[in-house]
């Protein structure tokens, strides 16, 4: 029996609008305002309480460390703690804001994973995303593997990968450009590796910039142990990603054998659903693409609802769920799309909307919020308990965000030692909830 973990981010304490992220609409429309970083937290929690509620395993992953001080010791800066970034705040808010930004949050970008039904070796195979577009992110790499090799313990049922070379040519995204179509979990699936760039050929043509590389998912589908009949490498469509779509999954969603996804998500649809019919007729299952036209949603409504941003999930009896964010109820036509899909002959019967606005205004939606493991009973129970979820230990952690978490922060609260403090403070008390001991930088120095 195999059963799909949803593992979401934990909003970080400094979750912010700096405006960070170059091509992501969202973020760039709503920098410099002030953010309420405990209503973000909460209505990620709230989200999960929701998907338990609808009978799904939740797990979670823990924030990173934020004001990441060794990022600033790295470039010369001395002293204690506070006098660092006390120093480079003087020297540069928009440095302090790089390394304060609270985006390892969004963890579809933490890694890409495949199934032990899809690897050579039967194991779950996990590869941390290296995110090197953007500085920011770039900083996410060695902490996602601290946070991915301690849950994922077990080498008898997981193999956590490092993150690829830190370059250009192997930019990895994570599982933001990665989907499964399959007859149902646990069953052998097709991976769809979705690129913007070949590394080694001409540089696309943009105003914004691809971020996945072809050579990155081809060294991720090796390190893995996939198939060559069971993986399929799409080129992202250069008018998705001008757009605002700077991860395919803000255009497209796959669950099962199900493909969600917006007209202009691929450089070429008709060859990408010819391709995933062959693929899928190979592997047992037929897939059912539900497509949304250009001449019924515009690609504006599609990045201002981020309505294929949804989480796309199977309920324990079967049913096929969308979870949205509110945006996407409020967007005329997302709404009406969801409608038709709903009243129609396909496995998609029930839409919740959720608000998620905290994250939604810096560019992340439901399926930004949450990485995606399938797992057999035995792997399930390998996995360390700390970070899986039951209503009370969800309870818990709403009661830790609101003692510890500002309602809200400005970019010049990042510079303040004092805030610094605080947010190692709530870090501290939250390893202690989920019992992972000596977790971050921070702890084992003694800083």
């Amino acid at each position: 029996m195999s059963v799909e973990i949803n593992f979401d981010g934990l909003v970080g304490p400094s979750h912010n609008y700096a405006g960070l992220s170059h091509g992501n609409l969202a973020s760039d429309k709503n920098r410099g305002r002030v953010s309420n970083p405990r209503a973000a937290a909460l209505q990620g929690l709230g989200k999960m309480r929701r998907l338990m509620d609808l009978g799904l395993t939740q797990g979670l992953l823990p924030p990173h460390e934020r004001p990441y001080i060794p990022a600033l010791r790295a470039i010369g800066y001395g002293g204690s703690d506070g006098k660092v970034l006390e120093a480079a705040y003087q020297d540069s808010p928009e440095m302090v804001a790089n390394i304060s930004a609270a985006s390892a949050m969004w963890t579809a970008n933490a890694a890409t994973v495949s199934s032990g039904a899809d690897t050579g070796d039967g194991r779950v195979h996990i590869t941390p995303a290296n995110l090197v577009a953007m500085p920011h992110r770039s900083l996410e790499a060695r902490q996602s593997y601290v946070a991915l090799s301690t849950i994922f313990a077990d080498d008898a049922h997981f193999k956590v990968h490092q993150p690829l070379p830190a370059n250009g040519l192997f930019g990895d995204e994570g599982a933001a450009n990665h989907n499964r179509v399959s007859g149902g979990h646990g069953q052998k699936s097709l991976s769809l590796f979705v690129y913007g760039k070949d590394g080694l050929g001409p540089k696309p043509d943009l105003k914004f910039p691809a971020r996945q590389s072809l050579q990155a998912s081809q060294a991720v589908a090796r390190s893995h142990g996939l198939s060559q009949d069971a993986t399929l490498y799409v080129p992202q469509s250069a008018e998705a990603i001008d757009a605002g779509a700077f991860h395919n999954d803000v255009v497209c969603v796959t669950n099962e054998n199900v493909v969600f996804f917006h007209e202009a998500a691929f450089a070429d649809v008709a060859a990408f659903e010819d391709q995933v019919k062959a693929k899928g007729a190979a592997l047992g299952f037929d897939p059912v693409f539900l497509m949304a036209k250009r001449k019924d949603m515009a690609l504006p409504d599609v990045i201002r609802s981020y309505l294929f941003n949804s989480q796309l999930i199977t309920r324990p009896d079967g049913a096929m769920n969308l979870i949205l964010p509110v945006e996407a109820q409020e967007t005329v036509s997302a709404k009406a799309f969801v409608d038709e899909c709903l009243a129609g002959d396909n496995p998609v019967d029930e839409a919740h909307y959720m608000d998620l606005r905290q994250s939604m205004s810096n560019g992340g939606g439901p399926a930004c919020l949450r990485l995606r493991v399938q797992v057999s009973e035995a792997q399930k129970q390998a996995i360390h308990s700390g970070v899986m979820m039951t209503l009370e230990k969800i309870g818990r952690l709403e009661e830790w965000v609101k003692t510890h978490y500002r309602d809200r922060l400005s970019r010049e609260d990042l510079g303040d030692p004092k805030f610094l403090t605080e947010t190692r403070t709530a870090l501290d008390a939250l390893t202690q909830l989920l019992e992972l001991g000596s977790f971050y930088d921070f702890q084992r120095t003694g800083a």
